[in-house]
């Protein structure tokens, strides 16, 4: 289980707080006492009271009989993301093949380039990555309110520290599809590009159930 210690710096406290649970530091179900994560974050309680009550909201915390905890990983959340994501995903799509302009295009073509000379190792590099694709593809949408739940679902996904792109030919696989689904999105065909997207989060969701199982097995 986590321990806190303090380090002083000059980040927001709902940004320090934010930070060391997506990276581990938080683990899931500790408890985040409100004395020891203002030490923590080096200022009163107020500001730490404050930034636990935005993370509670955005659903990495919850309040519990130990008070607030940092939000359990279960199949059943990775679940709850995914059938939501596939709907926002190949929604986004869809409206990227119907409002996308040049300069998108030139975005996303240029993502897909920098992805095929990536021959970094499996892991952050290629996280990031395909990460920028995507919000790639939103941002192509031209739907500011989609963005917004998909910035936020994607916040919970970042709770899963094993990126599903380490599957064996999950990389390739991946890089095949968002060139298919480039080619939908500038050859103006909603449909095909919907269809796309919902089914690469598919296999995306099932990637995840499967590294979930061989997680809790090996550490079971």
């Amino acid at each position: 289980m986590a321990s806190i210690t303090k380090k002083p710096n000059r980040e927001p406290p709902y940004d320090r707080i934010k930070q060391a649970i997506l990276d581990g530091t938080f683990e899931p179900g500790f408890a985040l006492v409100e004395t020891a994560v203002a030490e923590f974050c080096g200022v009163s309680r107020t500001p730490v009271r404050e930034a636990l009550s935005r993370l509670e909201q955005e659903g990495l915390v919850k309040k519990t009989e130990r008070g607030m905890t940092v939000r359990e990983r279960t199949p059943e959340e990775i679940l709850d993301i995914y059938e939501v994501r596939i709907a926002l995903e190949g929604t986004a799509a869809r409206l990227a093949a119907e409002r996308h302009t040049r300069m998108d295009a030139i975005r996303l073509e240029h993502i897909l380039t920098l992805a095929d000379e990536d021959d970094k190792d499996l892991g952050q590099s290629h996280a990031e990555g395909n990460r920028e694709f995507h919000r790639g593809v939103w941002r192509a949408s031209h739907n500011e309110s989609l963005i917004d739940l998909l910035e936020r679902l994607n916040l919970h996904l970042l709770r899963y520290p094993i990126t599903t792109l380490t599957a064996p030919g999950r990389w390739q696989e991946s890089l095949r599809e968002h060139r298919e689904l480039v080619v939908a999105i500038l050859a103006g065909d909603p449909k095909r590009a919907q269809e796309i997207a919902e089914h690469h989060f598919t296999r995306a969701r099932d990637i995840r159930l499967a590294l979930w199982e061989h997680d809790f097995k090996e550490t079971g």
